[in-house]
């Protein structure tokens, strides 16, 4: 839980009993780790909704050919989303890797999105399940933010085919969203790319002790992301024992055979020596009826046996030549089957050791999670009994934009946090179950609308149909609110009921930031001339 060391403004709300505490965000930041991974995503209203399909489909399509051919260098892609399948099979050390590159035109501006579009990438190219992809999907995005502009971390790890398509300013992913088009790329190890399965992605390298570190920070420190990948460990661990014992019998075999050949060898080499030593013999049995036969040139008898011990010496000769020829195929035969045990033996000693190590790495983090498990069990604890209030904590003092948070009043830590952070001019008015204010902002796909927020999850429950002036301010009278709405360039007083359903809207137009004053039946505004006008609180009519 995050600390709040210094209240700024205490805020009483219309008179209500809910006390708004708000937080300068420089002040929280000096309180916390600056390197904590927070995704700080768009959370108001959109212009417009992307389906959840269409989201995953974009992760699909850049997948395109990757299973067909997963050792070849492939590119997709190239407008909003690119993707770099960046493997060199011939080269052995390093890692290689796919790249997703965001382009500058992109509207991506939700961590979720992002992972949905990843995990769909997973699932097409590779072939992982729904579940594990998803998961996979969060531990690369908290490693590329981890990792962020680290480009040694990243030329010690990857082959240059990687790294040649990484730059310091662009490589991982950075925590803020309106940094992400154009300057992001989204680095995912590979371990066995043609294997396909658990084993595809290096999930070692994404839930590294730096990863790990970096997720317990979230509040709910991450745990049930953390359960899903040990999980998917364990199996990893069960599929690579599964091929140890595979390749164990496998080597097994190939040992038999090489005995047999080395067996083959020592007869062929036996042979090779016997051959030898025969015409070792022949050659002198030749050389001396040679010398006799030329010291007795009339003995027709010592010549006849000279021509015969030369046969048969150049005959032994041959013999001990093929004996060699055959003795030195069958050597290399030895070799060649050597080197077949050899590589067997390896790859179960490869898969023993990779079962060993998922293994090893599941055990220790079940024992941190189940430790992580606990702390949250006892904040709850502490937290359920604890007094309260909610508070708006200021997240970006330029431009007034603050989220709404429950908060420990007794030490002032904060007990929740809405994901909405783009609340306007720093005013929430409670509304039954619900909050009122005024959020978003005008970007990307973003927008301005009046909504209610959850008092229990904090999160935007409805939107007015309305588009929303940023600079407006919100006043409540009762049961009813005012703020300006707009119209292309024109603004608007509008009257707004509890569940955001605009009730009148002025005749004149008024300036965007204008005061709105309520006082008995009136409504006082400035006009788009900026003169001081008195509407009719009952119809919003000019007096």
């Amino acid at each position: 839980m995050k600390k709040i060391f210094s209240i700024l403004t205490l805020l009483l709300i219309n008179l209500v009993s809910l006390s708004a505490l708000e937080v300068a965000k420089s002040e929280l930041e000096s309180a916390t780790n600056t390197e904590t991974i927070v995704f700080i995503n768009y959370t108001g209203p959109h212009s417009k909704i992307d389906s959840l399909n269409s989201i995953k489909g974009i992760g699909t399509n850049l997948a395109a050919g990757i299973s067909t051919a997963p050792d070849k260098y492939l590119k997709n892609g190239g407008g909003k989303y690119t993707l770099i399948h960046a493997v060199n099979p011939e080269i052995k050390e390093g890692l290689d890797a796919d790249i997703i590159l965001i382009g500058q035109n992109s509207e991506v501006d939700h961590i979720d999105n992002l992972r949905h579009i990843i995990a769909s990438y997973l699932r097409e190219a590779y072939g992982y399940s729904e579940k594990d992809s998803e998961t996979i999907a969060v531990f690369i995005t908290v490693y590329n933010a981890v990792y962020r502009g680290k480009i040694d971390a990243f030329n010690s790890k990857y082959k240059s085919i990687v790294t040649e398509n990484l730059s310091a300013e662009k490589c991982g992913l950075s925590v803020n969203y309106k940094e992400w088009a154009g300057m992001s790329q989204i680095v995912i190890p590979l371990f066995d790319v043609n294997q396909g399965g658990l084993s595809t992605i290096d999930t070692s390298v994404i839930s590294d002790s730096q990863v790990v570190k970096h997720m317990q920070d979230d509040d709910d420190k991450n745990v049930e992301s953390r359960k899903d990948m040990v999980d998917l460990k364990e199996r990893e661990a069960e599929e690579a024992t599964e091929k140890a014992q595979e390749s164990q019998k496998t080597a097994v075999q190939e040992q038999k055979k090489l005995n047999e050949e080395k067996a083959k060898t020592a007869e062929a080499k036996k042979e090779a020596e016997e051959s030898k030593v025969k015409a070792e013999e022949a050659e002198q049995k030749a050389k001396e009826a040679e010398q006799i036969a030329k010291e007795n040139p009339e003995d027709q008898e010592a010549q006849q046996a000279a021509e015969e011990a030369r046969e048969n010496a150049d005959e032994a000769k041959s013999q001990s030549e093929s004996a060699e020829e055959a003795l030195a195929e069958q050597e290399a035969a030895e070799e060649a089957q050597a080197e077949v045990a050899e590589e067997a033996k390896e790859e179960a000693s490869a898969q023993q050791a990779l079962a060993d190590k998922k293994t090893s790495e599941a055990q220790e983090e079940r024992k941190t999670i189940a430790n992580d498990q606990q702390e949250i069990i006892k904040e709850e604890i502490k937290n359920a009994s604890a007094p309260s209030a909610f508070a708006i904590q200021l997240i970006d003092e330029a431009n007034l934009l603050s989220a709404l948070v429950k908060v420990n009043t007794s030490d002032g830590s904060i007990i929740k946090a809405s994901p909405v952070r783009f609340i306007r001019n720093r005013t929430v008015y409670p509304s039954g179950s619900n909050f009122i204010a005024i959020a978003g902002e005008n970007s990307g796909n973003g927008i301005v609308k009046l909504v209610l927020l959850s008092s229990d999850t904090m999160e935007i429950t409805k939107e007015s149909e309305d588009t929303i002036a940023e600079n407006s301010v919100l006043i409540q009278d009762g049961s009813e609110y005012y703020c300006i709405l707009q119209e292309n360039s024109a603004f608007y007083l509008g009257k707004y009921d509890s569940e955001l359903n605009r009730k009148l809207k002025s005749e004149i137009e008024v300036k965007a930031a204008t005061p709105i004053t309520v006082s008995g039946n009136n409504v006082m505004v400035s006009d788009s001339n900026g003169n001081i006008v008195v509407l009719d609180k009952a119809s919003l009519k000019k007096i």
